[in-house]
């Protein structure tokens, strides 16, 4: 289902992933956008699933797991609203690196890759903006885990 509104857009402009968007470019991009509910406990999509989607966090609040080499699972993030997860399939063509799970009831916006080929075709200057986006917030992560990789390697030092 496509979805549309001034309230859905004033929302979305403020968001890492359709920042600094025109208003022609930003009602491209929200046109195809699909409107994805999920329950408490429900499964958005799990680690090794082949997947050509991200999702925009408009509500509710979701965690991010990995299968451990033990056969349990480690929580690796949490998403809440203005957040966007799964962009990593659509750069990499790999599948899903984790499982995501809606810890309370959620609405999520979906894109596809294909939709975003058809932005690439349609509105170049939209599509680098949004690359430009997706890059940005991949380096905030990866600062972050650079950190908490470096935190866990002084406590390991000072055991």
């Amino acid at each position: 289902m496509a979805v549309s509104s001034p309230d859905l857009k004033a929302f979305l402009l403020a968001t890492p992933f359709f920042g600094g968007l025109s208003d022609t470019s930003l009602d491209l991009l929200v046109s195809m956008l699909a409107e994805r509910r999920f329950d408490a406990g429900a499964l958005v999509f799990a680690e090794g699933e082949q997947g050509r989607s991200l999702f925009v966090v408009h509500s509710g609040q979701l965690v991010v797991n990995r299968l451990a080499e033990s056969g349990g699972t480690l929580r690796i993030a949490g998403f809440g609203p203005g957040d966007f997860f799964g962009e990593m399939t659509l750069i990499e063509m790999q599948n899903r690196s984790g499982t995501v799970v809606a810890e309370t009831p959620t609405v999520l916006y979906e894109l596809t890759a294909g939709q975003l080929y058809t932005c690439y075709k349609t509105d170049i200057h939209a599509y680098v903006i949004v690359l430009q986006n997706i890059n940005r917030e991949l380096c905030r992560r990866l600062r972050r885990a650079d950190n908490r990789i470096a935190e866990l390697q002084m406590l390991h030092a000072g055991q």
